[in-house]
């Protein structure tokens, strides 16, 4: 379930504010006059948020490549490529 809370809250209890977002992993959303206005979150579920999101991104771009394309790569051939970058690493 979503916590919402007023802005203000953010000011007269940032500690709690603080200790909710980094225990449970979940943003905290905070409004202004009651409408939404920004979110507070962890940096770990920031990064986590992030990471997700570059992997969309590459999905996305990966499933736009497979309908433009008729190449596809054996399970061999990747791991192959695979092998291949690490060693040169």
């Amino acid at each position: 379930m979503n916590t919402i809370r007023p802005v203000s809250d953010l000011r007269n209890n940032f500690a709690e504010i603080s200790k909710t977002v980094h225990e449970t992993d979940q943003p905290v959303f905070l409004t202004k006059n009651g409408f939404g206005n920004m979110v507070v979150m962890s940096m770990a579920a920031y990064e986590n948020l992030h990471f997700e999101s570059e992997i969309y991104v590459k999905l996305q771009e990966a499933e736009r490549e497979a309908r433009e394309t008729s190449r596809r790569f054996s399970s061999k051939d990747v791991l192959a490529a695979m092998r291949n970058a690490i060693e040169d690493v």
